[in-house]
């Protein structure tokens, strides 16, 4: 089928019914001119069944589109092929946290720095226990200054360790720190330490201190 019998022609019911063998052999061009309506109807066994090639070629309003089953119906390999874009520009802060914890561990590094601070405050806490240490890594100042402190209270002691001087010394809010576990604050590295601005160490819970 063409881009405009696709986008022009079928209808939401029609896109519904359509096999699963059938939404996957969708063109990329074919998937790209789907309408946020046509994008609603699939059903969660069809987005599902998308190939990764597929996924990258929605646009952002078509991600946005999706409902959040269906976002969290994706497989790890379609959410890693997302776009920064689709990311940044499509995800709703919904989507975001409809993500399952094997989802949230697939994004990209790249992704991750797409995020933005609204969708970094709508993660989980059990996604951002999930996520690796690049991933943690990968965030920006920002958005490590969105965190929730308890998301940050329940970071692994390894992802703790992976954050840049810079997370740290321009990210970590006052709040945040005080909302680090004593392990949490062990586990920093020297240079991690030395990053720490004043007004941070003076915010440090005494026991963590002496730890």
């Amino acid at each position: 089928m063409t881009t405009d019998q696709i986008s022009k022609g079928l209808t939401t019911d029609q896109v519904a019914a359509l096999t699963t063998a059938g939404v996957t052999a969708l063109t990329t061009s074919g998937v790209a001119a789907l309408t946020t309506d046509q994008v609603v109807a699939l059903r969660t066994d069809q987005v599902a069944a998308l190939k990764t090639n597929q996924v990258a070629a929605l646009t952002t309003d078509g991600i946005a589109a999706m409902e959040t089953r269906d976002v969290a119906a994706l497989t790890t390999a379609s959410i890693a092929a997302l776009s920064t874009n689709q990311i940044s520009k499509g995800l709703t802060t919904d989507q975001v946290a409809a993500l399952t914890t094997a989802g949230a561990g697939a994004l990209t590094t790249a992704g991750m720095a797409a995020l933005t601070t609204d969708q970094v405050v709508a993660l989980r806490t059990d996604q951002v226990v999930a996520l690796k240490t690049n991933q943690v890594a990968a965030l920006t100042t920002d958005g490590i200054a969105a965190m929730e402190t308890r998301d940050i209270a329940a970071l692994t002691t390894a992802s703790v360790g992976a954050l840049t001087t810079s997370q740290i010394s321009k990210g970590l809010t006052t709040d945040q720190v005080v909302a680090l576990r004593t392990d949490q604050v062990v586990a920093l590295k020297t240079n991690q330490v030395a990053a720490l601005t004043t007004d941070q160490v003076a915010a440090m819970e005494t026991r963590d201190v002496a730890a």
